[in-house]
């Protein structure tokens, strides 16, 4: 049990000891820093069931916990102090030292074993289409999702890591019929380029020439309605869906061939991101699931049936609309093909899961409501835990990404932009004496990445990001790289010290109390960040935990210290924090470097 939880149990049991009062939300955080004391306890909230000052009650409640809140037998609570309102805590210093010999042999501190009756729950994320090479966007998709599987995996669940590729439609077709038309035959191994990039490129050459056909059937009366509609370039890649969908043997050999450069140029890129799936979905084996479940909520009365055949459900009563489940000519649509992927997931591929995470844009939120109400109302009880991982669209200076028209920032470019970065910027603080090439490229790569990532997993996920490369690798600030110094910095230290047990008894200094109090958090916030979906909740708990040691560091002699129960204390003090550091970017899928 936590300090903070033995607190805020001790509380309620005074409230109720004192009061004869039942009461379970109780405040304790952290004192503030201008203030004399560890924890603080707000009493406004009590002020509403107890008609007593604030003052008064601060002091009945400071006095039941000064002898009742234990841990191991002992008192917890040295003193205290009721100001406006809060009642200030502090704690005995013994609690902070044995506290720090309870935590310093665990290796995994902060995370919760995994067992054979452990829960589980899939996290989708990428998802993206076979038509064009993964972009800045998809960056922050596949790091929220790999990041928050880490991070729930981490709290004792058992998690599968899901994507959905989609790789039928008209968009992957458009790409098709520009390489029929425009590709001489070319490919990744005669042209030396990635296969997604090859393909995106006739994506982008396909939106070229269907615009120009428009102009000029506008430019011949047509109105550009028609003219889009009309265009030849369109109507071949209408055509070549319609090929698709009836089986013609060689569109799909086309399809097979073109999909498959995609799937090797994704893998390059997933490998250097550093994420990685453990079922993979496609779209052209899913598009027709979901009908089955169409005709069971028919059957049931879920949905209706229009008179022009269509079928529908009626969402209005719960503040939605009417949503469209399947066509009048009897096909799908996306809602249809959710539906289907979702139950064949869950009832038949990992039958033991009970929930799922959707790591989607924002722009999708209707859908997932729409979606999760159905699968609620069709009587699956999993629905009630599956979840949207919304997040905000990633920004440049100059706006939005385009595919189509090619102005997107590329997934590939921007990670060797950043070890690039990386690289000057290392070079010009003339710190890599004694590295080999190899080593140092290793270092340039770890640097760029981590940037990257811990510039977009520090962020809120329901917040835009508008993005800067050269801000994200700054070696001060609330940065990877400098979280990443301070690590190298502390393993540097352990290096140089001198195998030492950590004493039984010693004083603490003010610093050493901050960062074991800090320490102490780390698996509530762990949890926290699983409860709300958001790693930025461990990207900068990290963060802190750095500063109050570049502080420490500071402030406090480590390898100089003569005496030698403090010498060892802080050399296992310095340890932790390192450990700790290590396990937080874990969870962002970050690395860290053991020199810098």
């Amino acid at each position: 049990m936590s300090l903070q939880e033995i607190l805020l149990e001790n509380t309620i049991k005074g409230i109720s000891s004192l009061y004869g009062i039942a009461m379970e939300n109780v405040e304790i955080q952290q004192t503030r820093k201008e203030f004399e004391g560890d924890y603080t306890l707000v009493l406004f909230p009590l002020l509403k069931h107890i008609k007593a000052n604030p003052q008064e009650i601060g002091e009945k409640l400071g006095d039941y916990l000064s002898s009742h809140a234990l841990w191991e037998g002992q008192p917890i609570v040295s003193g205290y102090n009721v100001v406006k309102g809060f009642l200030n805590l502090s704690i005995c210093e013994n609690y902070f030292l044995h506290f720090l010999h309870q935590i310093a042999p665990e290796k995994d501190y902060g995370k919760k074993p995994i067992t054979k009756d452990s829960p589980a729950v899939i996290v989708e994320y990428s998802s993206p289409n076979t038509n064009k090479p993964l972009h800045l966007g998809h960056i922050r998709n596949n790091l929220l999702g790999f990041s928050m599987a880490k991070i729930i995996e981490a709290t004792g669940k058992k998690v599968y890591k899901t994507q959905i590729i989609n790789d039928r439609g008209i968009h992957i077709c458009k790409s098709m019929i520009a390489w029929q038309l425009f590709g001489k035959g070319e490919t990744p191994d005669s042209t030396g380029e990635k296969g997604d990039k090859l393909v995106g490129k006739y994506y982008v050459l396909f939106d070229k020439a269907y615009k120009e056909e428009i102009a000029g059937l506008i430019s011949a009366g047509k109105t550009k309605e028609e003219a889009e509609r009309e265009a030849p370039i369109f109507l071949k890649a209408q055509e070549m869906l319609r090929l698709w969908e009836q089986g013609d043997p060689e569109t799909l050999a086309l399809w097979k061939q073109m999909n498959q450069w995609v799937y090797d140029g994704f893998e390059v890129t997933y490998h250097n991101l550093g994420v990685s799936f453990d079922r993979n979905y496609y779209e052209s084996e899913t598009y027709l699931l979901g009908k089955d479940i169409v005709q069971r909520g028919l059957d049931e009365g879920v949905f209706y049936r229009k008179e022009d055949g269509s079928v529908w459900i009626d969402l209005t009563a719960e503040g939605l609309d009417e949503k469209l489940v399947l066509r009048s000519d009897g096909t799908s649509v996306y809602i249809t093909q959710d539906l289907g992927t979702a139950t064949k997931r869950i009832e038949e591929d990992f039958p033991k899961v009970e929930g799922m995470i959707y790591t989607v844009g924002n722009e999708q939120d209707y859908h997932f409501k729409v979606l999760f109400l159905i699968l609620q109302k069709l009587g699956y009880t999993w629905a009630k835990n599956l979840y949207h991982l919304s997040y905000g669209m990633v920004e440049l200076p100059n706006g939005k990404m385009k595919s189509r028209e090619g102005t997107v920032v590329d997934a590939d470019d921007l990670m060797e932009e950043m070890v690039q970065v990386a690289q000057e910027l290392s070079q010009e603080l003339g710190k890599l004496e004694g590295y080999s090439d190899q080593q140092k490229e290793q270092l340039y790569r770890v640097i760029g990445l981590g940037a990257l990532k811990y510039y977009i997993l520090k962020v809120d996920p329901k917040k835009k990001i508008a993005f800067n490369p050269q801000e994200s690798i700054d070696f001060q600030g609330n940065t990877g790289p400098f979280i990443q110094y301070t690590y190298a910095r502390i393993q540097s230290i352990l290096r140089r010290a001198e195998n030492c047990e950590l004493p039984k008894s010693v004083s603490l200094h003010p610093k050493e109390k901050e960062l074991i109090k800090l320490l102490s958090l780390f698996p509530e916030v762990v949890q926290n960040a699983a409860d709300t979906y958001s790693p930025a909740l461990i990207a900068n708990y990290v963060y802190e935990l750095v500063k109050e040691f570049n502080s420490f560091y500071q402030n406090v002699s480590i390898l100089g210290e003569e005496d030698t129960d403090k010498r060892s204390l802080r050399v296992h003090l310095s340890r932790k924090v390192g450990e700790v550091i290590a396990i937080g970017f874990d969870l962002l899928g970050i690395e860290v470097p053991e020199r810098m």
